[in-house]
């Protein structure tokens, strides 16, 4: 199991991470909030301060076809907040 599946790159995490120090996550839906704390400081070499965590259910999605409607729903995911200590950082463009 991959407690961190992907960060999450907008612009309002983007300026949360200029501002507070604070970097967002898609986790795996099982994961608490000590894994989360453990993955991140093991992957980036930074220490945690805070994690807060949020569980997204998914959306009711529609569509009309030639068929007919078709109905489904998106898949749920939880998403982290990580706060990391005073003068860590963290760059996920450092690879690219």
């Amino acid at each position: 199991m991959s407690v961190l599946q992907k960060p999450i790159v907008t612009e309002k995490m983007t300026a949360q991470s200029e501002d507070l120090n604070r970097y967002g996550f898609k986790v795996d839906r099982e994961a608490n909030k000590i894994q989360i704390k453990r993955a991140v400081e093991d992957m980036y070499g930074v220490s945690v301060v805070s994690v807060n965590t949020l569980r997204y259910g998914g959306k009711k999605k529609s569509r009309f076809t030639k068929a007919g409607t078709v109905l489904g729903k998106t898949a749920g995911y939880k998403k982290a907040i990580v706060t990391l200590a005073e003068g860590d950082t963290i760059d996920f463009y450092s690879n690219i």
